[in-house]
């Protein structure tokens, strides 16, 4: 399977939605925190893991 940018933001956004649906639906915390302050944090997060993860495919591509 190849990941182009809409592959790639499409899986980004379905992952963060599974995260966040899912702790509003366990109700672990009230929806207005999740939504304000979990959410927001995942999002970065995820955005920060991605930028590294296509730097590492770029330098083991490079590599071989």
């Amino acid at each position: 399977m190849e990941f182009d940018g809409k592959i790639t933001a499409a899986v980004f956004a379905i992952v963060i939605a599974v995260g966040v649906v899912g702790l509003v639906g366990m109700q672990v915390m009230p929806r207005n925190i999740v939504l304000m302050m979990v959410a927001p944090s995942m999002v970065i997060f995820g955005a920060i893991m991605l930028a590294l993860g296509v730097k590492h495919g770029e330098y083991r591509a490079a590599k071989k």
